[in-house]
């Protein structure tokens, strides 16, 4: 039996706690706006659902589904996030070499590194479009604030995250990721 890694660990708190801002919304929700510039609800949850796919279809190389419109999302995420704590259970798996846009490293690391941080700023944005509770996890807020830091300038190509806004002097580290992630709290 193999003791799960600090980051098996952490990704379980941020998947657990995404998995229940979903489980939190009511069907009308779906449709709310979100801190995400054009993107609802439903657009940030299958987001999360696609890089999921994505990061497992990293193992094998094979082509990742996309949720489509009329996908049962809540089912999706649950299949998504026990594929990659079932693969983060795996030595084997786990440690198993994959290539992306942060270069090769083992899968664990891209989880721990990207998907992560992915979720757990995904998981404010459909709280705050939702109505739920904002506050994330310290340790995760932490390890994506060491993880994006020094990425900075790629971060803020086309497509990725907007301009950081200053965060107010003595800000929590909640609130300096979000602004530094281009979201204002």
């Amino acid at each position: 039996m193999r003791v799960m890694s600090e980051i098996a660990e952490r990704y379980a708190v941020v998947a657990g706690r995404f998995t229940d801002r979903v489980a939190g919304m009511s069907p009308h929700l779906w449709e709310a706006s979100s801190p995400c510039a054009g993107w609802k609800a439903r657009d940030v949850v299958a987001h999360v659902v696609d890089t999921h796919n994505r990061v497992l279809a990293s193992l094998d190389q094979s082509d990742p589904a996309a949720a489509g419109p009329d996908d049962d999302l809540p089912q999706l995420w649950v299949t998504a996030t026990d594929s990659l704590n079932a693969a983060l259970c795996d030595q084997a798996t786990a440690q198993k070499t994959v290539g992306g846009m942060f270069g090769e490293q083992s899968f664990e690391m891209l989880v721990g590194r990207l998907l992560c941080a992915d979720t757990l700023l995904h998981s404010w944005d459909l709280a705050r479009a939702t109505g739920q509770d904002e506050v994330l996890d310290p340790d995760a807020v932490a390890k994506t604030l060491e993880f994006l830091t020094p990425i900075d300038d790629a971060l803020r190509r086309p497509g990725g995250f907007a301009a950081k806004i200053e965060p107010a002097a003595g800000a929590d580290a909640q609130t300096r990721l979000l602004n530094f992630s281009g979201r204002a709290t």
